[in-house]
């Protein structure tokens, strides 16, 4: 049996710097050069006849590259970046390694819009028992997800037709229709279902992958597929090689000497310790999705004032509520009706960086691995196994509740055999981070998130449109109430698009063009509790 996963992932880079070792000392010599900018070919020698001077050169360039790494002097490898087109990768990779951090951007399928083909799903490096139960669950899963789509779509049904009931009878809606269920039916795919997508890092980003991918939660597909991504650079730019540091082995990472101090096995705490974990965080949630636990007392005053700093004018001139209007309000501030986020590069718009706020989050896997796309809002997402204690933990949609029968009963028993499935394979000696791959869309993910005010407003105004996924909708919606209740002046502002471009005097005002989402949030739009609902 092959020692990978199978399918294996497939790797290829399709775009990049073609010399990304001497472009790191390129730009690390012009610092320094009173000559002007020095270029890739003067690092090389390239241009030089005399092989002394070119050997010299060289020299000088390996001296120089090994130097400002050492020193840690990264910035210089930064600039290069590398454009991968990755195949038969898990989504639990995804969500564990490839989008745990801020510096990367992908295009992937969409589980929301793309239906999953049945073979799509990875099979881990199984013997035995515990390879056929993991075929097993997975296979339970994805039928699970085929029937699941039909017996969702009357009660999606009826749901977009109180949205939008003027498209009664129009082609479309069924397709519409079957979408909206098929969103909602993920929810019991694997984590080990296979995705496909671009991702593109810098030169710096790949040499932290390739140090550390064999930390939890999926160190085997971590390494592999990293180190087919450090093999395609290699090809164009052999050099790259000569910076690259071994990886960190899994048992002398932090997260596995924690584990091991805890009492536990390298991969998880004791289980009387995660259950009772369990239970304090969803206690501290008050039953909510998203919480509010810490913020800055003076969170209002801070923005205003750097307010007044950018302009140069004293409290007097501008008092408070009038400073926060001017950069929060759409009515004043137009860059907030803007398609780009211009708020990064405004003068004005910077001093939204002051204000501070951290919720405590419980979502599924499914709806995390969107939450954390938003890659200005880090959190302390888990070690998924270190929350594993055999038993059922997962998120009900609020479309298979509403749907309730069959479909309801589908999704529990689906839910009660991936966690038998895992628990067994565990036991049969499958190691945990293979067992997680069982465990579906989904599985709870608690974490506690923090950002500041300039990343929240973005988000919020992305995530408060009922296009975005109703599970996201809901955690944005807390979090929009609850700073409004602390800091009013801030609150009073937030909204979806459509509000902002309204208020903005922007048109139109729902940007989405036929994605419109059939709700007109801009009449009477307020954060008063309770005010919204949704199912889809």
């Amino acid at each position: 049996m092959s020692p990978g996963f199978s399918p294996a992932p497939k790797v290829r880079i399709v775009n990049a710097f073609a010399r990304p070792y001497e472009n790191a000392v390129a730009t690390a010599r012009t610092c320094y050069s009173s000559k002007g900018i020095i270029s890739t070919e003067e690092v090389s020698g390239d241009e030089l006849a005399d092989p002394e001077k070119r050997r010299a050169r060289v020299e000088q360039r390996d001296r120089i590259a090994k130097s400002i790494f050492e020193a840690g002097h990264h910035t210089t490898l930064q600039h290069a970046h590398f454009q991968f087109a990755l195949e038969n990768v898990s989504r639990q990779f995804l969500w564990a390694f490839l989008h745990s951090h801020p510096f990367y951007n992908s295009e992937q399928v969409s589980q929301r819009y793309v239906e999953v083909k049945p073979d799509a799903v990875a099979m881990p490096p199984l013997e035995g028992a515990a390879r056929e139960t993991y075929a097993t669950t997975v296979r339970a899963e994805m039928d699970a997800y085929r029937r699941l789509i039909g017996l969702l779509e009357p009660a999606a049904e009826a749901e977009y037709l109180a949205r939008f009931p003027a498209r009664r009878g129009k082609p479309r809606v069924a397709k519409e229709i079957q979408k909206k269920a098929q969103e909602i039916a993920r929810y019991v795919l694997p984590l080990g279902t296979l995705a496909y997508l671009y991702h593109t890092v810098s030169a710096l980003t790949l040499m932290r992958y390739h140090r550390l991918c064999e930390e939890w939660d999926a160190p085997l597909e971590q390494r592999t597929v990293v180190r087919a991504m450090v093999d395609e650079v290699l090809k164009l730019d052999p050099l790259f090689g000569t910076l690259l540091e071994e990886p960190i082995p899994l048992e002398e990472t932090l997260e596995y000497r924690a584990f091991e101090v805890l009492g536990g096995d390298g991969a998880a705490a004791p289980l009387p310790q995660r259950r009772i974990f369990l239970a304090e965080f969803d206690r501290a949630l008050e039953g909510r999705t998203s919480r509010l636990v810490e913020w800055k007392g003076g969170n209002e005053r801070l923005l205003a004032q750097g307010v007044r700093e950018v302009l140069g004018v004293p409290a007097a001139a501008l008092p408070d509520a009038q400073a926060i209007g001017l950069v929060m309000d759409p009515a004043r501030n137009p860059y907030l009706g803007e398609t780009l986020t211009l708020t990064t590069l405004g003068k004005l718009t910077r001093a939204l960086h002051h204000p501070h706020y951290t919720f405590r989050k419980k979502l599924s896997h499914t709806a995390d691995s969107q939450d954390q796309r938003h890659r200005t809002t880090p959190a302390s997402r888990p070690c998924l196994m270190a929350h594993f204690t055999g038993e059922p933990d997962f998120i009900l949609p609020g479309l298979v509740e509403a749907a309730g029968g069959e479909a309801a009963r589908l999704f529990r028993g689906t839910m009660e055999r991936s966690w038998e499935g895992a628990r067994r394979m565990i036991e049969e000696g499958a190691r945990p981070e293979f067992a997680a791959y069982a465990l579906p869309n989904a599985v709870a993910v608690r974490f506690t998130e923090s950002a500041d005010l300039a990343a929240l407003q973005h988000k919020l105004a992305m995530r408060l449109c009922w296009n975005a996924q109703e599970e996201i909708w809901r955690a944005s919606m807390d979090e929009a109430e609850q700073i409004a209740a602390v800091d009013p002046e801030i609150g009073r502002h937030f909204g979806p698009p459509c509000v902002l471009r309204e208020r903005a005097g922007r048109s139109p005002w729902c940007p989405e063009g036929d994605r419109y989402c059939g709700v007109p949030a801009w009449r009477n739009w307020s954060l008063e509790h309770g005010k919204y609902s949704r199912v889809i």
